[in-house]
């Protein structure tokens, strides 16, 4: 009964991650970090530590300890509070050191992890891999072409008011007509902050343009929850992307927090090609001056 599902969610988390785990595990198999065909930063939070692990293809090349199987990394990354259990394992460095990790879901550190990868290139900058990289030095971030995509939010639906919250008590705060408040608005302000970080950084270096945030922040009903797997909602989830597509370049206003049209420049589906269009230019322009074996690259931005 209802109750009985009310009781048993306030004791354990909803899901036992059973299916989850198997499904990434089948996927996966045990390809590493260091196996990863590009560059991945995957943002964790270890609950023993009680700080924030970020696993990267970078760190795992040169920290075996930090070199975990992909699926270990994903399963403890998608363990949100409330939802799925916690993730433990141990990783080995072949010479008799271990390493124990105690995750959780990534978004409790970082739930929008754009300045976690900026982070991570500007350590690549500074380490061994340093000439890949160059001419942009460490100090160039302005340089950095910076996709962050959105897994949309209902910040403009308004859906808690202070009347409301005032009458809570650790329950309602924990569930709430089928909604976790405490983690909604946790995990909200954490990806607001980043992208007013983000944006502002960007404008005060006069690289708007090299900043782009693709979010719906209008989601409402099944497509507003994390958990919601019906093929009604995954088809509503997949119209919900082409309607993003289609929407202009907007930017957060730091002052309201919300995104407002940058004139001028086009929807981000055009914003996409743009970007993509300088890739492939500076990639060309890298690979013709290593064939022509002119050393160093000067800049093609």
């Amino acid at each position: 009964c209802a109750l009985a599902a009310v009781t048993a969610s306030l004791r354990r988390p909803r899901y036992n991650g059973k299916y989850l785990h198997g499904k990434i595990k089948s996927m996966l198999g045990e390809t590493r970090l260091s196996d990863a065909l590009t560059d991945v930063v995957i943002p964790t939070f270890d609950v023993k530590l009680l700080q924030p692990i970020i696993f990267s293809t970078y760190d795992a090349k040169s920290m075996p300890l930090k070199n975990a199987r992909l699926a270990d990394v994903c399963i403890g990354t998608s363990a949100a509070p409330t939802y799925l259990p916690a993730h433990h394992f141990h990783t080995h460095d072949g010479n008799g050191k271990e390493r124990e990790y105690n995750l959780i879901d990534g978004g409790v550190a970082a739930n929008n992890p754009t300045m976690v990868a900026m982070t991570q290139i500007t350590k690549k900058m500074m380490g061994k891999d340093r000439e890949e990289l160059y001419p942009v030095e460490p100090s160039d971030c302005g340089k950095f072409l910076v996709l962050s995509v959105g897994t949309g939010s209902t910040s403009d639906q308004g859906l808690y008011t202070a009347k409301q919250c005032s009458q809570w008590g650790i329950i309602s705060w924990l569930r709430n007509k089928g909604m976790a408040p405490i983690i909604d608005i946790f995990m909200a302000a954490s990806s607001d902050l980043v992208d007013i970080h983000a944006a502002v950084l960007f404008q005060s270096l006069h690289s708007d343009a090299n900043y782009l945030r693709i979010q719906d922040n209008s989601l409402h009903g099944p497509a507003a929850t994390v958990d919601a797997a019906t093929p009604e909602n995954m088809a509503e989830l997949l119209r919900i992307g082409e309607r993003m597509l289609a929407q202009r370049v907007s930017r957060v206003n730091v002052e309201t927090g919300r995104y407002e049209e940058v004139k001028g420049a086009g929807n981000n589906a055009d914003a996409l090609a743009g970007f993509a269009r300088q890739l492939s230019d500076e990639r060309r322009t890298r690979l013709g001056s290593r064939r022509g074996g002119a050393g160093r690259l000067k800049s093609s931005r």
